[in-house]
Formats: structure tokens, C-alpha cells, sequence
């Protein structure tokens, strides 16, 4: 028994496998082409317990902590949901930390409660058209007009954006690029606040994805997140149980292709014997799995380590390009594997093959993780 494996996670994944099984898998190629989730499954895993895992109970959550969070996202994935479901059912989960960690009672009983309660839709909005990784080189500006901040600028990318009812923004509150950050919690339907489309993406077919306009917004002072200024250093503290979340949805991943592949080369028969009896198959399976695990040790130790308080920056960017790497390379043998069928949409593993792609860009690029690993390293 390990710390991610105790009798409460036991049942915590058990809890999730059913709820995946009875709330997802009829539905997920329906909700794939719709291009967006209903709103009653934020609802109903709200009342399950599922939504709020890893927020503290005194501002509406269920309680636990990044680890069962870790569970939660693994046991979707390995129980057949995916991770653009995971992106799109538990996007709060960039969307409110700021929020909690503030302990602004007013804005965690407008937004937090609600939001975990599953009744409200939140995203959150960094990414620009012209910048993506630059987080210090934010445009979009507000501007200081007595009890309220004018509010100019664009996003981009924003998950759940066309669905959300609340988007927490990152704004500029110097001159753009000056590095001074605010976060501001700006409500659909704001005048001047428009979803100018929504995007169509290679995966995460279920998770709405949308750009966002900002004209001369007028947002209340009091829908700021902490003192002004501090937007940078929130955005930065969340980053590692960001980065982790998509180590864990690409390792998950990996394991759930690994299964598939198992199982498809048990059953496939070819030449009158099954693919698996053949050994370069078997081997390929082996380093599948091999890969597999050294990535979730790696993530598992590291998340615990970050758990506990220690701070552990280049560990968290060495976890998250482990873990994606390992899943490139699981996904694409899978469905090697699976030959013909595996390029059609009727197999799950087409599906985790085009979402995987977003895992080495989302919460970081590939390339900026090497950068911080690199400066870990005192290069």
C-alpha cells in the first residue's frame, strides 16, 4: 500500500469507475460531436462528490488534496472517459484556486460554492493571440476607473469558454507587457464581454474551446482576485498542480492504451494465430508498459513530494515531460497495433491519439518545461 493507494482511494476510484460507467461512456461519442458537455453532468458528479475533490469542504468542496485529485483524473481516464473530459467537466479546476487561496468570502460565495456545486461553469483566461507561454506579456489591460476596471483586450484557447458562466482573466494593470498582473472575475454577459467563436480542434472534441473580446468592459473592483498586482505570482503557484493534473492525464492515458492494446492483440486474430503469440508484439507491449510505469512512479513521487508542502519546480516540469513522453509514445503504438480499426473513430484508442497531442502544449509547452528544467540544472 502506497500513499495513492489507500483504503479511502480504493473506494474513491471505485466511486469514479462507476460514475464514468453509468454517467459517461453511453453518452461520450454523442457529447464528442456535439462538441461540448451538458451542463447536468457538472451537476451530477457535483452530487456525487466527484466535483469538488481536492477543494476544502469550508468553501463547498468534498476535501482531499492534489492526490486524490490524481486519482479522480487517472480512474476517468482508465475507466474509458478521456482527457478532454476531464479538461471540460473539471475546468474549475484552474478556474477557482486563485479564488480559495485568496479567501475572499464574497467572491467563494458567489463563484467557488456554486461553481463545486455544479451550477455554475467557470474558465480561466491567460492564453492571447499573440502570446501563449509569455504569461508576463499579457495585453489585455485594465484600467483603474474608480470602483470599477475598464477592461480591453482578447483570449484565446480558453477551455469551457463558450460555456462558462464566470471567466477568470488575467489583465494587465500597468501598460501592456509591463509583467503587472491582476486576476478579475468577469461575468458572461458583461456588456463588451463577447465569445467571438468557437474553435474546432484535432482532439478534446468534447471539451469547447473559444476566443474571447473585451470592449471597454466595466468590471467591479471587488471581482478582483487578492490585492492588485499579485495576478503573476497566484498564476504561478497553481502551475504545478496544473502541470501534474496533465502528467497524470498522460500516463492514465498510456495505461488505458496499453490495456486496449492488450486486450485487442489477445483477440485479433491474424494467420491463424493471435497477434499477441507473435514476439515483436509482445515486446512492443512490454516497452508500452514499461514506459508507462517508470512515468507514473515518477509523477506518484513528485506529487507526493509537492503534497507535502516541498518546493520542487523542476521536478513538477521533469514529471509532466516524462509522463507526455511516454504517453507519445504509447499512443502511437497502440494504434499501430490496432491497424485499420484503430484509424477509425469507432476506436477509443483514435480518440486518446488525438487527444494526447495537447498534453505537451497545455499548462506549458514541452519546450518551456526543458527551459525551467534547464535553469534547475543552473544552465
Amino acid at each position: 500500500m502506497t500513499i495513492v493507494d489507500t483504503p479511502e482511494r480504493r473506494q474513491l476510484r471505485e466511486l469514479t469507475r462507476s460514475f464514468v460507467t453509468r454517467e459517461v461512456l453511453p453518452h461520450l461519442s454523442d457529447w464528442e460531436r456535439a462538441g461540448e458537455l451538458p451542463r447536468w453532468l457538472h451537476e451530477t458528479a457535483a452530487k456525487v462528490g466527484l466535483l469538488g475533490i481536492g477543494f476544502p469542504e469550508s468553501v463547498g468542496g468534498s476535501g482531499g488534496d492534489l492526490l486524490d485529485s490524481m486519482v479522480v483524473t487517472e480512474e476517468i481516464i482508465r475507466s474509458g472517459g478521456s482527457s478532454g473530459l476531464i479538461a471540460a467537466l473539471f475546468t474549475h479546476g484552474i478556474a477557482l484556486p486563485h479564488m480559495v487561496q485568496a479567501q475572499d468570502e464574497t467572491l467563494i460565495e458567489r463563484y467557488v460554492r456554486p461553481a463545486l456545486a455544479g451550477t455554475m461553469i467557470g474558465a480561466l483566461a491567460i492564453t492571447e493571440p499573440d502570446g501563449g507561454s509569455d504569461v508576463a506579456g499579457i495585453r489585455t489591460c485594465a484600467v483603474r476607473d474608480g470602483d470599477h476596471y475598464v477592461v480591453n483586450g482578447a483570449k484565446t484557447y480558453i477551455t469551457s469558454g463558450v460555456r462558462a458562466d464566470f471567466v477568470t482573466t488575467a489583465v494587465c494593470t500597468d501598460f501592456p507587457g509591463s509583467g503587472s498582473l491582476s486576476l478579475l472575475v468577469i461575468d458572461k454577459g458583461t456588456p463588451g464581454f463577447t465569445v467571438g467563436r468557437r474553435l474546432e480542434k484535432l482532439g478534446w472534441h468534447c471539451s469547447d474551446t473559444a476566443e474571447l473580446s473585451f470592449v471597454d468592459v466595466r468590471v467591479p473592483v471587488s471581482n478582483r482576485v487578492g490585492p492588485e498586482d499579485t495576478g503573476f505570482l497566484a498564476i504561478m503557484q497553481q502551475f504545478a498542480a496544473e502541470r501534474l493534473s496533465l502528467a497524470t492525464q498522460a500516463y492514465a492515458t498510456a495505461q488505458r492504451c496499453v490495456d486496449l492494446a492488450v486486450r485487442w492483440c489477445r483477440d485479433r486474430q491474424t494467420f491463424g494465430r493471435p497477434l499477441v503469440a507473435r514476439q515483436v508484439v509482445r515486446h512492443r507491449l512490454a516497452e508500452m508498459h514499461s514506459r508507462t510505469e517508470a512515468a507514473r512512479a515518477y509523477v506518484h513521487e513528485v506529487a507526493e513530494r509537492v503534497a507535502a508542502g516541498q518546493p520542487v519546480v523542476t521536478e513538477v516540469a521533469i514529471a509532466k515531460n516524462v509522463a507526455v513522453s511516454a504517453c507519445d509514445f504509447v499512443v502511437d503504438a497502440a494504434l499501430q497495433l490496432h491497424g485499420g480499426f484503430g484509424y477509425m473513430r469507432d476506436a477509443e484508442v483514435e480518440r486518446h491519439y488525438r487527444d494526447a497531442r495537447l498534453l505537451g502544449i497545455g499548462g506549458g509547452a514541452t519546450e518551456i518545461m526543458n527551459e525551467i528544467i534547464a535553469k534547475g540544472m543552473g544552465l
